[in-house]
């Protein structure tokens, strides 16, 4: 990676020395990074390593506390996402900021910084999308659009600024395979060209395969820069994590047991205009499985996730069972009564309460399951002793890294606090875990131990359904492999029968037909 001093030769961005405080915390500390007209460049590093809080300061979302961003050799200062537009910086975020009641034209003309009479918004775009490989109908309702259509218009709408420099966070996380493929060859495009890309992701496979060069930061410092296509995976995770990252082992049992949770013909109204229904769904996990669900985004996932946890009970109960035990119409306590654990999609606001500590959320989740572990009395008074106890043996087991004993859940960083829910129901050894999406967002560390974790449960004769988007997770932990789409769920597969190209064909709307899978 040229140095600083090279920063003005040919260079379309340099950081010098940027850091950021936050207090006395520095997120960002003396980072040095460029990037070179025309590159694919990879920004990588662990949940909390600063990736997020460099890439707010290029697009203007934050000011730096020190250090000098210089644009085409020149110092700059990003005071808005407005005027990292005006310089030719474009971002797409992880987590589109799309209004699903306005048709594609509209919502493009709500990120525009001039008016344009939105007539010519709809041609420049159906334009753009076409030349760009990333077809879209600018009338469309975003309500009615896949998850991966939903990016494009993320993606056309930053190409309508005409940007040198496009940063794209976890650009694939909502993609099948195939249209990973495709936003693959916009990318190659728009290299040609001579524009540039940041490119943030965990998914190694791909910054191996895309990338011209990658920077990696860790714990706010660039710590190695490389040229990935020289790498693998693992050495690729190693620079990230600072040492070696553990494998998963197999998965599953060699013998199965009794069915522990079971789904009959399970079917679920939308409960919102852009929810998805549960369409006729049928699965079974017995002791010592991992089913692990696939789809894309937007498929039924969270509606599921629900209907077998019970957040949103239905209304016939034997088309859910625990156990043997009819739960459809049962609340989540009346489950994890029964043994059974739940970790949802969203960590802030409903896996956890950021603003409570640690303590606090291991009550909220167990104060009904564990009442004898953590309450005395007939008042029910909560035990402080014994929740902080627990609370500090799983933070030990997951490796839960804090700033306190006993800290806020909202101060940890994402993959921490995952760590710390998923180890929350594991401390419980429950005969029947559901996941959804159990490392979103998370650093190659964390994941892997997420993952042999619930692996763990399933060897010791749990039955573990696991709900992803993932497709490395789910062939790294699933005994076997169902994929969801448009609410209904396919046949379930032994994890070995099913190849990428399978899974991304059921993915993409083959509803479960098996012997159009087969045929492929």
């Amino acid at each position: 990676m040229p140095s600083s001093a090279e920063s003005g030769a040919g260079l379309l961005l340099a950081v010098e020395n940027v850091t950021k405080l936050f207090g006395s915390f520095a997120a960002c500390n003396g980072i040095n990074l460029d990037i070179r007209p025309g590159e694919i460049h990879a920004l990588l590093g662990e949940n909390g390593a600063g990736k997020s809080t460099l890439v707010k300061m290029l697009f203007g979302v934050l000011a730096p506390t020190s250090g000098e961003i210089r644009w085409q050799g020149q110092p700059v200062r990003i005071g808005s996402p407005g005027a990292a537009r005006k310089l030719g910086i474009g971002m797409v975020f992880q987590h589109f900021s799309l209004f699903e009641a306005l048709t594609v034209a509209e919502n493009i003309a709500l990120s525009l910084d001039d008016k344009v009479p939105l007539s010519d918004i709809a041609a420049r775009a159906s334009e753009l999308s076409h030349a760009y490989g990333l077809p879209l109908d600018p009338n469309a309702h975003v309500a009615d659009l896949s998850v991966g259509e939903r990016q494009r218009i993320e993606i056309v709408r930053a190409l309508l600024q005409n940007p040198k420099l496009i940063i794209l966070d976890e650009p694939t996380s909502v993609l099948t395979p195939q249209e990973a493929d495709r936003l693959f060859e916009t990318l190659f495009k728009l290299r040609a060209e001579g524009r540039s890309v940041l490119y943030i992701s965990h998914r190694l496979e791909e910054v191996q395969r895309i990338c011209d060069r990658a920077t990696v930061l860790r714990h706010g410092k660039v710590t190695g820069a490389c040229d990935p296509k020289q790498e693998t995976p693992a050495s690729l995770a190693r620079m990230m994590v600072g040492g070696e990252v553990a494998h998963v082992s197999a998965a599953g049992t060699t013998t199965r047991g009794d069915v522990l949770l079971e789904a009959r013909h399970l079917s679920a109204a939308a409960r919102t205009p852009f929810a998805v229904s549960l369409k006729n769904i049928c699965l079974k996990v017995r002791a010592g499985e991992v089913l692990a669900i696939a789809g894309v985004a937007g498929n039924g996932q969270g509606e599921l996730f629900d209907a077998l946890s019970g957040e949103y009970p239905v209304d016939i109960d034997d088309t859910v069972q625990i156990r043997g035990k009819a739960v459809g119409r049962s609340g989540i306590n009346a489950r994890r009564v029964l043994g059974a654990g739940f970790v949802p999609e969203e960590r802030h606001g409903h896996a956890a309460v950021s603003a409570l500590p640690l303590s606090d959320n291991l009550v909220l989740a167990r104060y009904f399951s564990d009442r004898k572990a953590f309450l005395s009395g007939p008042l029910g008074l909560i035990r402080s002793a014994a929740v902080k106890a627990a609370a500090k043996r799983i933070c030990e087991t997951m490796d839960v890294r804090k700033s306190g004993e006993d800290p806020a859940a909202g101060s940890l960083s994402g993959g921490n606090l995952q760590k710390f829910i998923v180890g929350r129901e594991l401390d419980r050894q429950p005969s029947v875990l559901i996941v959804n999406q159990p490392t979103w967002g998370v650093d190659a560390g964390a994941a892997s131990r997420i993952r042999q974790a619930l692996v763990d449960l399933a060897k010791s004769g749990s039955a573990v359904l696991v709900i992803s988007q993932d497709l490395d997770e789910i062939f790294e932990v699933a005994t076997e492999i169902s994929v969801i789409n448009e609410g209904r769920l396919s046949d379930a597969y032994p994890a070995g029968e099913l190849s990428r190209e399978k899974i991304g064909l059921l993915m993409g709307g083959l509803h479960g037909k098996t012997e159009a899978a087969h045929a492929h």
